[in-house]
């Protein structure tokens, strides 16, 4: 049997011509053509051969452009127009749906800087997008290009003003990666904070590393928000890091805080025999998953009662983290599942973890950032809405 798959023309024997995508490709440059007309004619201020006074400008000769899209290559007749400056000159038009010197889409551009940013390099990103780009050219330089343009999209999004977010519940958390710096591997913290919107829509606020996950490290992290315009949220769902918690009480002394009662349970299985942690998982879940806040107290009591006897250690850990653990007992029901833990920073975390795997070890702290910058901005990590998200409008009221 002769192999199926070698090259881009034994993929087209194997698979036939796609037909529907060149119809639609057709049809795709026929809509993309009329939208640019239109959008030239409204920056005019007046159609062709139209005699008006508001007229801001004419239309001159069009010329070709080649475009990469979802699906494939489109070669577009594109208008052309020059506008009257104040100077009583003329400036070149430019069109805010096809940009000056664009050849891909965006959609193109993310999957590009996906696969790159994922650890695969130029040659295999051109063979693993060559059923989409169909021919149109894809050279090293323009990989690196688009990096370049993640780059300078990175270094605006980390310093953007957050006045215009009104964040009712803010996660933070840190994961360790291994970096190269100053010749040696380190272990390196990433800090992320995700905070939830009033409709309930997740946002990564930013990322930040440091040499270590203490006090200084995290107040620096709630320092840098706030000086760009970031309100105080409603309450704070953070791991059982003290130097995090030190660091609210500092900067932040009005956010309720949440401990995630995932990380509490390790800790809380570390303190005791492999052989008593299913019983321990059991009498801890009573306490997390009671029907109110009177019923865990109750089952707190119970825990403590129990556990003093079997480990005093266990019971110290629990105390160690207090009330805390049953902040989430004041909010709408709705919203328990959520913020009892810090599930969505970790699922950022590990998302990262399985990019990084492809590249044992990084070579700067600025390229961790940047990759896990690009797993959002490329589209390949997103998030849903905070489970409760249509009674976010009490969490306000409650934690007051």
């Amino acid at each position: 049997m002769q192999e199926l798959i070698r090259d881009d023309e034994s993929r087209e024997v194997s698979f036939g011509p796609d037909r529907l995508s060149a119809a639609l490709r057709g049809e795709l440059r026929t809509l993309v053509e009329r939208l640019i007309r239109e959008e030239l004619f409204e920056a005019l201020g007046a159609e062709p051969y139209q005699r008006t006074p508001e007229r801001r400008g004419y239309q001159h000769s069009p010329r070709e452009r080649t475009i990469t899209t979802g699906l494939g290559p489109v070669t577009l007749t594109v208008p052309r127009g020059r506008l009257f400056t104040p100077e009583g000159g003329t400036a070149e038009w430019s069109s805010e749906l096809l940009p000056r010197y664009a050849r891909r889409t965006r959609e193109v551009d993310a999957a590009l800087a996906g696969l790159y940013l994922s650890g695969t390099n130029t040659r295999r990103v051109r063979q693993a997008l060559k059923p989409l780009l169909k021919g149109a050219p894809l050279s090293k330089s323009a990989v690196s290009r688009v990096v370049t343009g993640l780059k300078d999209q990175y270094e605006q999004w980390r310093s953007r003003d957050l006045s215009g977010e009104r964040l009712k519940v803010l996660y933070l958390d840190a994961a360790y990666l291994r970096v190269r710096l100053a010749r040696k591997i380190e272990k390196v913290p990433v800090a992320a904070a995700v905070g939830v919107r009033e409709d309930g829509t997740k946002v990564l606020l930013g990322l930040w590393t440091y040499a270590s996950e203490g006090r200084a490290a995290w107040a620096a992290v709630l320092e840098d928000l706030t000086a760009r315009g970031l309100a105080v949220p409603a309450v704070a769902v953070i791991d059982g890091s003290r130097g995090l918690r030190a660091a609210l009480a500092e900067c932040w002394p009005t956010v309720a805080v949440q401990r995630c009662t995932v990380h509490k349970l390790r800790n809380l299985e570390a303190h005791a025999p492999k052989r008593l942690h299913e019983q321990l998982r059991q009498d801890f879940r009573e306490i997390i998953y009671a029907e109110h806040e009177r019923a865990a107290r109750r089952a707190w009591l119970r825990f403590t009662s129990k556990w003093k006897k079997l480990c005093p250690a266990v019971v110290e850990s629990l105390e160690e983290a207090g009330t805390e653990l049953l902040t989430f007992y004041r909010f709408p029901e709705s919203q328990w599942k959520s913020l009892r833990t810090t599930n969505i920073v970790e699922r950022v975390i590990e998302e990262f973890r399985r990019r990084v795997k492809t590249q044992a070890v990084l070579p700067s702290e600025d390229s961790a950032l940047l990759l896990l910058y690009g797993l959002v901005a490329s589209g390949q990590l997103k998030f849903r809405k905070l489970d409760g998200y249509q009674e976010l409008d009490q969490v306000g009221a409650v934690a007051a």
